[in-house]
């Protein structure tokens, strides 16, 4: 039988028989068609709902019924329990729980889904009853299991007999389910604070049941394991461990049983993780000889290469550690107990085996040693010393079980990982890293001394130095330490820099670290210059190899900022190398575009009259390239080459700048010439250079945005990182974005304009090429807008971007003749309405801006008060249900910015647009409307409070207020 068409009939109208009900299971579990399934879906949704169910549900548990049909039966059972337990009249309370209990005996022996959906029930039962009308909920339902005479009255007691094995495992399950349930459900925190004291008050009777069953000689694996999920789950409840903890140890017997391991040690991770355990310190003090206890154990399985069960153990040590290290610290009386413990977690670290491949147990107790750590440091300075002298020495075995951790395997092995295996290492590394950064702030500059004293007779030992990885674990501790920390003032590092030169880097892995070491060292070099000249030549021999391209690159990069200004002797070699790796093509892309910002660096230190002769000749062969390329016909290997090349560019300019050097050189002997004729900006005149050939290429590729945002790219970079200086290119640079934009819109031109605008309007010699490019971008955009823009967000996100920052920098190009204001007041009502947030964002800035202009512009404050209605409305629809919610902020501005600055026109258009029946949604009543129009216009400074009236607002017109949604 189909079940009715319609899923939106009224459940009076739905015919609920058992039947129905069947049929539409039937066509949810077992019909292909996925319509049909969901048909079944909302018709059973809301046949749970419907008064019936609470009748409908036992027949479709009846034994003769597929599973399926009884698991529906059973979880319509718990929703009608939890969600409408206010519609069962309180004198059927008694027989449904006679009914559950019942049922939950019959189906003790399955299946296992329809008997956990029916404790789950009984368990939402319970807590709609404790504690008034069901004061002791466990001690009954323990009752209700105990095995019974067969001539005992009842039919309960008379199945119970039948299968005590699998009721005691029905029981059980049901006192898993208990806590589970009280912790999923939805409850008021009043009531939630008065259910977790009355379960708490039950875990008396809970408590001794489960330790029976545990030492039972009797009770299988299955029933023990139950124990163990039980515990855990009560546990949740904060039950006090000073009456469970002979409970907890009796969990490390089930350590022993290999079925039961996993399970227990859960359980044990579970009950001693618990903060409150900290208040219980005799009962933690008693445990610890259990945890020590598995040291042997622990042992074997790293010998074994057991991982599951060193993994188990290891969790075990780390929860007792790290959760309870203060109070345990604190326990002087067992400091050697804890100290054991310490060392237990400190073997963890340095279980053997490359991790991730033959170990993933050592990653567990790398946040045990922040803990530990600040825990000691926290303590008063008296007490503090007594703690370092018993750590300290603990922390400096740390730093070599870590050193050693952090070993690579060999060149044959690490081949074989698999590249999941190798990111898992390398992110390992980066948390080793991390925690020899932190263990510094304890051990200070000796552990410095230490590494360099190691890595110094390491080097010395022909032997020992043959083995790599050693060496390169030494330097890579002393790059996670440099790295974060300021090493400026250690006595070590020249000795380093000096020992840096001696080593072999034929292995790649070595060769990294080495390179991120001098990296981490550039600021200390930059105060120490003289010490370049035996460091660089190493950056330059790695920088020919690709294997070594990112480390070698972001290494020299480093190196060229910091030290930019002691380059001068050594400009020569890094740029004959830079030239020779860059035409070769050794590197990626990415790495070319971080080499050149490495030159930009180092050129822009360089005397000013020496600039232009090493850029055209650094420059030259990629514009011969690029000149070649251009002649070509389009394919997309040319393409990605002229984008490549203008990439390049584009970095080089991004640090190229000879301002820098006199800031760096603060008044030294050689401050920067002044910009006339004569002395033009380096970049500026290898701009004009090649204006001509970007002309060219734009001809070719002005359809193909990639292109044109590359070349854009490269003025961008120019004007942000020149400034005043680009000013000679500005009227050429002008006439040709007008012309690509016109013939080909692209976002990237309207960018480049905003910058131009940002930097020159204000210029008096520039203003006219301003105005002339603002002018003809506007009046191509505007044609696009009345095309139809919606495919084209990002477009209308510049325009609108570029036209607040006018308004913002010179707001007298709105004087001109030549601008439609009110077209582009249209233009910036049809961004707000698209969905894109930053499309709406730029909308919102270009609004913000235009508005407190309009008092001053005449030509501004007639198109606001022509169109000011229409914007009003517009977002008062998006704000209403029209746009996402997460837009509402912007509008708010908008809003705010509106009664700031035309208080009594907004009044006016609030009253005239919110009085139309149903706008901006049926949702809000009419006094609604006039609440928020009223707290709305009292607001004019306080932006905080007017996202909150608009978010208020537009919750209520969309139906969300008090739907547990206003939260997000």
């Amino acid at each position: 039988m189909e079940p009715p068409a319609n899923p939106g009939d009224s459940p009076v109208e739905l015919e609920l028989t058992v039947e129905n009900v069947e049929s539409a299971l039937y066509q949810l579990y077992f019909d292909p068609d996925m319509e049909l399934k969901n048909v079944a879906q909302k018709w059973l949704t809301q046949a749970q709902g419907s008064a019936q169910a609470w009748q409908f549900c036992w027949a479709l548990l009846s034994p003769d019924k597929l599973p399926e049909v009884q698991f529906f039966g059973a979880s319509t059972l718990h929703t009608k329990i939890s969600r409408h337990w206010s519609d069962l009249p309180t004198d059927q309370h008694e027989s449904l729980r006679m009914q559950l209990l019942s049922h939950i005996l019959h189906f003790s022996s399955g299946p296992k889904m329809v008997l956990t959906r029916l404790c789950v029930a009984l368990a939402s039962m319970a807590l709609n009853l404790i504690p008034q009308a069901w004061p002791q909920p466990v001690a009954d339902m323990v009752r209700a299991f105990q095995p019974q005479k067969p001539d005992s009255e009842g039919g309960s007691g008379a199945e119970a007999s039948q299968d005590p094995h699998a009721h005691c495992l029905a029981l059980l399950e049901l006192l898993t389910v208990l806590p589970e349930e009280f912790q999923s459900g939805r409850l008021a925190q009043a009531r939630r604070a008065q259910l977790r004291e009355a379960l708490v008050r039950e875990w008396v009777v809970v408590c001794p049941m489960l330790r029976q069953l545990l030492q039972s000689q009797d009770s299988s694996n299955q029933v023990k394991e139950k124990v163990l999920r039980c515990l855990s789950s009560w546990v949740g409840l904060d039950v006090p461990l000073g009456e469970s903890h002979e409970l907890v140890q009796d969990c490390f017997t089930a350590l022993s049983n290999p079925e039961l391991f996993d399970t227990a040690v859960e359980t044990i991770v579970n009950a001693i993780s618990q903060p409150d355990c900290q208040r219980y310190i005799d009962a933690l003090v008693k445990l610890m000889p259990l945890v020590l206890g598995l040291h042997d154990q622990l042992k074997k399985a790293a010998q074994d290469g057991d991982m599951e069960t060193s993994h188990g153990i290891c969790r075990i040590a780390v929860a007792m550690g790290e959760t309870h290290s203060r109070v345990l610290l604190e326990q002087v009386d067992h400091w050697q107990e804890y100290l054991a413990l310490v060392n237990m977690i400190l073997y963890c670290t340095g279980i053997p085996g490359h991790y991730p491949v033959s170990e993933t147990t050592s990653s567990l107790t790398l946040t045990f040693w922040y803990t530990l750590q600040d825990d000691i440091l926290s303590f008063e300075e008296e007490k503090q010393a007594v703690y370092l002298q018993v750590y300290r020495p603990v922390y400096f075995q740390l730093v070599d079980v870590l050193l050693h951790k952090s070993h690579y395997p060999s060149q044959e092995e690490y081949t074989s990982w698999s590249s999941d295996d190798k990111e898992q290492f390398r992110i390992y590394r980066v948390d080793i890293s991390d925690t020899l950064m932190y263990v510094y702030e304890m051990l200070g500059a000796e552990l410095l001394s230490n590494l360099y004293d190691r890595l110094g007779r390491h080097l010395m030992d022909p032997q020992q130095s043959a083995i790599w990885q050693d060496t390169e674990a030494l330097l890579f501790g002393f790059q996670s330490i440099a790295e974060t920390i300021d090493v400026n003032y250690s006595d070590v590092i020249p000795g380093l820099i000096g020992l840096i030169p001696r080593i072999n880097i034929s292995n790649v892995m070595l060769a990294d670290t080495v390179m991120y070491t001098i990296g981490s060292l550039a600021e200390w070099l930059a105060d120490h210059p003289v010490m370049l000249g035996g460091i660089l030549p190493m950056v330059l021999q790695g920088l020919a190899k690709a294997e070594l391209s990112v480390s070698s690159v972001s290494t020299l990069k480093r190196i060229c900022r910091e030290c930019r200004h002691d380059l001068g002797p050594y400009a020569q070699d890094i740029l004959t190398v830079s030239q020779d790796v860059l035409v070769k093509e050794i590197h990626k892309s990415s790495q070319c575009m971080w080499l050149m910002q490495a030159l930009g660096f180092l050129l822009s230190a360089l005397p000013v009259d020496e600039i232009l002769g090493r850029l055209h000749s650094l420059i030259t062969p990629h514009v011969q390239r690029l000149d070649t390329l251009a002649q070509h016909e389009l394919d997309p290997a040319n393409k990605q080459s002229i984008v490549h090349i203008l990439g390049m560019l584009s970095s080089l300019f991004t640090t190229l700048d000879i301002n820098r050097q006199a800031d760096g050189l603060e008044g030294a002997a050689s401050p920067r010439l002044p910009a006339s004729q004569s002395s033009q900006n380096p970049v500026v005149v290898v701009l004009q250079q090649v204006f001509t050939l970007i002309q060219t290429i734009l001809s070719k590729w002005l359809d193909d945005s990639e292109v044109v945002e590359a070349v854009c790219g490269v003025f961008d970079k120019s004007v942000r990182t020149l400034l005043h200086d680009f000013g000679p290119m500005v009227a050429q640079l002008s006439e040709m974005l007008g012309q690509i934009y016109s013939a080909f819109p692209q976002a990237s031109a309207l960018d480049l304009a905003r910058q131009m605008v940002h930097i020159f309007a204000g210029d008096e010699h520039h203003i006219s090429n301003i105005k002339g490019l603002t002018e003809v971008l506007t009046s191509a955009t505007l044609t696009i807008f009345q095309q139809g823009l919606r495919d084209h967000p990002d477009i209308a996100e510049s325009f609108m971007h570029l036209h607040a920052q006018i308004l913002k920098r010179k707001p007298d190009l709105y004087q001109s003749e030549q601008l439609d204001i009110k077209a582009l007041f249209y233009c910036g009502i049809l961004s707000l309405k698209f969905p894109e947030t930053p499309t709406v964002k730029a909308a919102s800035l270009f609004f913000t801006e235009l508005l407190p202009r309009c008092k001053d512009m005449p030509s501004l404050g007639e198109v606001l008060q022509s169109d000011g209605k229409l914007l009003t409305e517009t977002i008062l629809q998006a704000v209403g249900g029209g746009s996402p919610r997460s837009l509402a902020e912007h509008f708010s501005e908008v809003l705010l910015s509106l009664n700031r600055h035309c208080p009594a026109m907004l009044s006016q258009w609030l009253k005239e647009t919110l009085q139309t029946p149903g706008f901006p949604s049926a949702q809000v009543s009419t006094e609604q409307k006039h609440t928020f129009s009223q707290q709305l216009l009292r607001e004019q400074t306080n932006k905080r409070r007017v996202k909150e009236i608009v978010k208020e607002f537009s919750l209520l017109c969309r139906g969300l207020q008090g739907s547990g949604y206003s939260d997000y």
